[in-house]
C-alpha cells in the first residue's frame, strides 16, 4: 500500500497492512526543530538548518528525506502565512536563543526584538504595532499576547469586530493551495491540509497574533464567559464565520479537488486535564450546528475527512463532536482522567478514526527510558490499531527537550510493529 491508500483504508475503519502514521503534517501532530535536528543526525541526513513552519511552537518541518527515514505516511499542506501572519517566504538563517540556527521568514526575523533575555515577535512583522508574541528567557516557543483592546461594552459589541481574521480566499492563496497540494499529492502519501477559517472557538485565533488591531471579543478569560453570558452573539458570531469559510472552501475544493485527503478543521479544545470547559449541552447548542454546518459541505461535496483537535479529558464531549461530523479526533490525550485507551476504542472505536494516542508526552516521551517508551507504544498500537480506525501519532506534539533516545526508541518500535 502507498501511505494515501493505508491512510484512506485506516480512516474507513478497516485494518491496512501496517499501521498509518503521521508525524509533522499539522500544527498539532509535530515535532519541534530542536528535535527535528536531531532526528536528521540520527539517521544520518544532510545537516542543513531546519525550517520552522509554525513559529508559535516552534514545529520543525519534515522534509522527504526525513519523512521517509520515519516512515511517515502523510504529507502536510501549510498556510500562506505562518502564525504571526507572515508570508512563508524570504527565509533566511536566525540563531535561536537556545543555540540553534533556524530557517525562518526574514519579515518575521527582522522585526524579532530581544529584551530581559527574551524574543519578542509582531503582527505581520510590524514593530510600529505592540508585539502578540513573547518567548521568555529560557523558553523554546512563543506566548500570544493577550491585545484585549479595553473593556468589552456589551451594549456595542459588534460581530463584524470578531470576523476580523476570516475573510474571503483571494487568488494568490488559490494559487497557493494548487501549488502546495500538486507538490504534496506527487509523494504518494496522504495529504493533509490546514487551509484556515474554521477554527471556530480556537482561543489561539481568538488571541489572534497575526491580527494587527484585534477587535471584539479577545481575551482568554472573556472568551471562556461569553460562552455563558453572551452566546446569542457567539452564535451570530459562528454562524457567519461558517458561512465564509463555506463559501472559501467552494473555492478550495474547485482549485485542488482529491489532491487533499484531509482537512484539518478546527484546534479548539474543550477540556482540562481533569475536566471540561464546557458542558455536554452548552456543546450541542453553541458548536455543533456550526461544526456539522462545515462538515456536512464538506461530506457532501468532497472527498476529504474532518479533522477535530481537541486536547484534555473529553470523554463526555466525544459523542458530540461525532455527532458534528469530525472523521477524526486528535490529539487523544490518554493521561487525561476518563481518556482510558480501551474504553475509548470500544465505545467510540467504530465511528470516528483516533489520529494520535500513541505514547503520553506529558510523562513516558520526555522522563521515561527508552524501554518504557517502547512497552507503552506496543501496547497503545495494540488498543488502537484494531480494526483501522487509528493513525499513530504522539499525544500532541514532540517537545524541544525530550530525549532524543527516547523518540529514537519511539521510531524504533513504530518499524518493528510495522514490520
Amino acid at each position: 500500500m502507498t501511505g494515501k491508500e493505508r491512510i484512506r483504508t485506516v480512516l474507513e475503519h478497516k485494518e491496512a497492512d501496517r499501521i498509518a502514521v503521521d508525524f509533522g503534517t499539522t500544527p498539532v501532530t509535530g515535532i519541534h526543530c530542536k528535535v527535528v535536528e536531531a532526528l536528521r543526525a540520527h539517521y544520518g541526513l544532510d545537516q542543513h538548518p531546519v525550517y520552522v513552519h509554525e513559529p508559535g511552537q516552534m514545529l520543525g518541518y519534515i522534509e522527504d528525506d526525513l519523512a521517509e527515514a520515519l516512515g511517515t505516511d502523510t504529507a502536510g499542506c501549510f498556510g500562506p502565512k505562518n502564525s504571526i501572519g507572515v508570508w512563508q517566504e524570504d527565509w533566511i538563517e536566525y540563531r535561536m536563543p537556545w543555540g540553534q540556527v533556524v530557517m525562518l521568514p526574514a519579515k518575521m526575523v527582522d522585526s524579532f526584538t530581544e529584551k530581559d533575555g527574551g524574543l519578542y515577535s509582531y503582527p505581520e512583522g510590524d514593530k510600529s504595532l505592540p508585539p502578540s508574541c513573547h518567548m521568555p528567557e529560557r523558553c523554546y516557543f512563543f506566548d500570544s499576547i493577550e491585545r484585549q483592546q479595553g473593556e468589552i461594552d456589551d451594549d456595542n459589541l459588534n460581530v463584524e469586530d470578531n470576523l476580523q481574521e476570516y475573510g474571503e480566499i483571494d487568488d494568490k492563496t488559490l494559487q497557493y493551495w494548487k501549488t502546495v497540494t500538486d507538490r504534496a499529492a506527487k509523494t504518494g502519501r496522504a495529504v493533509v491540509a490546514g487551509f484556515g477559517g474554521m477554527a471556530l472557538g480556537d482561543v489561539a485565533r481568538i488571541i489572534s497574533p497575526a491580527i494587527r488591531e484585534p477587535r471584539g471579543i479577545r481575551s482568554v478569560a472573556e472568551w471562556y464567559m461569553s460562552t455563558v453570558c453572551r452566546p446569542d452573539y457567539i452564535k451570530e458570531m459562528f454562524d457567519r464565520q461558517s458561512d465564509i469559510a463555506i463559501r472559501n472552501l467552494e473555492k478550495i475544493w474547485a482549485t485542488v479537488g482529491d489532491n487533499v485527503d484531509v482537512v484539518y478543521v478546527c484546534g479548539a479544545d474543550f477540556g482540562t486535564q481533569t475536566s471540561q470547559f464546557l458542558s455536554v449541552d452548552t456543546l450541542y447548542d453553541l458548536y455543533v450546528p456550526y461544526y456539522r454546518k462545515m462538515n456536512d459541505w464538506i461530506h457532501q461535496h468532497t472527498s476529504w475527512k474532518s479533522f477535530k483537535h481537541c486536547c484534555g479529558a473529553i470523554y463526555p464531549l466525544i459523542g458530540g463532536l461525532i455527532d458534528a461530523g469530525f472523521d477524526i479526533l486528535n490529539p487523544v490525550q490518554i493521561a487525561a482522567k476518563d481518556m482510558d485507551p480501551q474504553r475509548l476504542k470500544d465505545e467510540f472505536g467504530d465511528r470516528i478514526t483516533f489520529w494520535g494516542g500513541g505514547v503520553d508526552t506529558q510523562k513516558t516521551l520526555p522522563f521515561g527510558t527508552p524501554a518504557e517508551v517502547r512497552e507503552e507504544v506496543m501496547r497503545l498500537c495494540d488498543i488502537f490499531g484494531r480494526g483501522g480506525g487509528f493513525v499513530y501519532n504522539t499525544v500532541h506534539n514532540i517537545q524541544a527537550n525530550v530525549p532524543v533516545e527516547n523518540v529514537v526508541a519511539l521510531m524504533e518500535t513504530l518499524k518493528e510493529i510495522r514490520a
